[in-house]
């Protein structure tokens, strides 16, 4: 655990102590409240099943799904509306599915029946159907990735650049492309920020409400230019009140 630091980083692959026993080897790939991503996976013993809650980063970037066992993602962030999970699930894990699991968390069930043993969630699925098809239009998650990856460096330089005015809270390997959580000086230029950055059509900026602070998600749907308008209110900011 990364705790004693504040959750600002990931915990180095030698500090696992990991179990070559184990059922399967659990992450999430983006924790979006400290901001910190995973770089790469992280490698699970022999024969132990990778398992991964990609809720918030999913379809930002390519992954190599043939090294999981299981992908989960809630499609709230990147894919779609709030009430659909996707789930990528190798074959033969199906085969160690409990038989006293309840029927709506049985991915046997799910899966003999198509995703469609209850009455599913159509419409949303329906969108998520048009967003994986704009990946496509665009140019597929190579295109998407590379944009995701210009946004986090114009907004991380700038709060790189301010002199300490903006404090990043991840260290720099371990930043996500998705979470942009900084500090300023005190909580009253936060709270004057986030009520100047409302005027100019910038919200969302406050940071969770167990950190507080400032946040700025930049999934796949906010544009370069959005994070350009973004970054030049900062240096505004800054310039008036710094």
């Amino acid at each position: 655990s990364s705790e004693a630091t504040n959750f600002d980083r990931i915990p180095a692959a030698d500090s696992l102590a990991l179990d070559p026993k184990a059922a399967y080897l659990h992450f999430t790939s983006n924790e979006t409240i400290h901001g910190v991503e995973f770089q790469s996976e992280p490698v699970a013993p022999e024969g132990v099943p990778l398992v991964c809650d990609m809720s918030s980063n999913f379809v930002s970037k390519a992954v190599d799904i043939s090294k999981y066992g299981l992908i989960y993602a809630g499609a709230q962030k990147n894919a779609g509306p709030a009430g659909v999970t996707l789930v990528i699930l190798r074959e033969d894990l199906l085969e160690r599915t409990p038989s006293n699991l309840p029927v709506m968390l049985d991915y046997k069930v799910q899966v003999g029946k198509a995703s469609m043993h209850n009455t599913p969630p159509c419409f949303a699925i329906y969108i998520v159907g048009l967003v994986l098809q704009w990946l496509l239009d665009q140019g597929g998650l190579e295109v998407i990735a590379r944009r995701n990856a210009v946004k986090a460096e114009m907004l991380y330089k700038t709060i790189d650049e301010s002199g300490g005015f903006y404090r990043g809270h991840a260290l720099p390997e371990a930043r996500s492309k998705m979470n942009v959580p900084f500090r300023m000086p005190s909580e009253e230029l936060e709270k004057l920020f986030c009520k100047e950055a409302d005027k100019e059509g910038l919200i969302g900026l406050k940071g969770h409400r167990s950190v507080g602070g400032l946040r700025a998600s930049i999934y796949n749907a906010v544009t370069e230019t959005s994070v350009k308008v973004l970054t030049e209110f900062m240096k505004e900011f800054q310039k008036k009140y710094g």
